[in-house]
């Protein structure tokens, strides 16, 4: 990584977590300054790398290895844990004192001495970033995947990866102010002195700033965050969140402000300023979309059980029907068969006919046989 020049940092971020201490400052991960800068605080930090024509001007501790690049001054101590790397005409007011390979470059001043428990190396030491990549390219081009993945893995010492400290080319950082050129942002959970003063700012969340905000552009100050001092910008935006304290005075081209949000100063805006609140039909309509929502999961499982109810009676109507159909059939097959015997002409009203005849002509002759007894 070039630290020279417009290198990679194009802004100022802090990570979350990050503290100011006894003129220190102090982050769990790694730091990384640009060239040109000055920084008027000590550094504490895991891997600490420094740019050219850097003023530090308090000690540097770093717990694995640290980087002090051409021209650079330290006004204090360097303590690393690991290997020390430093170039040319690097001075350091104070002593050296490192717990594993020590790199130097020519014309390096080290008022109070150096020591060093590892291997001492004076000449003008490769960047540590540049040595490791031709060593891991050199690796994958011969084939040893192998010994690559475990070199990664030694550089990475194991631990989850956290974001570093970077701080861009030509900044200044004391106890007084922040000053940058590029926009600036800052983590949670962070406790910071100073001035901020940068492009753009957006604080996180649960931060406390002994200092004010100004900006060319938006300022976004989180939940729950206190700035002790003035936010201000020229143009841009300011928004302060729910549950943050401005303990100034807030001047913005528009001003959004949350409900819930603390400002003991005076509010300045010089375009639209807006407050946004949550009001309790906000809230019923939320409520009300979600029991919305569970109402209509139970139509649609109800709405299921009815369909399947429907097909259910369906088909036992079908098969009710098909039953009544063939009974229907058989019903009328057999009237068919009385209609046709009582069409018949040969069927049986014709002999009914012909008995009663019997009969009649029976009838008729015993009366006749009566009167001839009779007469004789």
């Amino acid at each position: 990584m070039s630290l020279r020049g417009d290198g990679p940092i194009e802004e100022l971020a802090i990570p979350s977590g990050t503290t100011v201490e006894e003129h220190d400052v102090v982050v769990d991960g790694d730091v990384l300054v640009g060239g040109q800068s000055t920084v008027g605080l000590g550094v504490r930090g895991r891997n600490v790398a420094i740019g050219e024509r850097v003023r530090v001007a308090n000690d540097i501790e770093a717990e694995g290895d640290c980087r002090l690049d051409t021209w650079c001054s330290v006004d204090g101590n360097v303590l690393v844990g690991e290997d020390a790397y430093l170039g040319e005409r690097v001075t350091v007011t104070g002593r050296l004192m490192v717990s594993g390979d020590l790199d130097i470059g020519d014309d390096v001043t080290i008022e109070e001495g150096f020591e060093a428990n590892g291997w001492i190396v004076i000449r003008n030491p490769v960047p540590t970033i540049v040595f490791y990549f031709i060593v891991l390219s050199q690796l994958l081009r011969v084939g040893e995947t192998d010994a690559a993945d475990e070199l990664a893995e030694a550089l990475a010492d194991g631990d989850d990866v956290r974001d570093p400290l970077l701080i861009p080319r030509s900044a200044e950082i004391s106890d007084d102010a922040w000053r940058v050129s590029t926009p600036a942002t800052v983590g949670d959970d962070c406790r910071l002195h100073g001035n901020l003063r940068a492009a753009s700012i957006r604080v996180g969340e649960r931060n406390e700033v002994f200092g004010s905000l100004r900006a060319r552009e938006d300022i976004t100050v989180g939940a729950d965050t206190v700035i002790h001092g003035d936010v201000t910008t020229r143009g841009g935006t300011v928004t302060v969140e729910a549950g943050a304290r401005v303990l100034g005075d807030v001047s913005a081209g528009d001003l959004v402000v949350y409900d819930g949000a603390e400002i003991q100063g005076t509010l300045r805006a010089r375009g639209e300023m807006k407050l946004i609140q949550e009001t309790e039909a906000e809230e019923e309509a939320e409520e009300a979309e979600g029991t919305d929502s569970e109402e209509a999961d139970e139509t649609e499982e109800s709405d299921e059980r009815e369909t399947e109810a429907e097909e259910t009676v369906a088909e036992q109507s079908d098969e009710l029907d098909a039953e009544g159909a063939d009974e229907a059939a058989d019903s009328h097959e057999a009237e068919d068969d009385d209609g046709e015997r009582a069409d018949d002409p040969d069927s049986s009203g014709d002999a009914t006919e012909s008995e009663t005849a019997a009969v009649t002509a029976d009838a008729g002759a015993t009366v006749d046989a009566a009167e001839s007894e009779d007469e004789s």
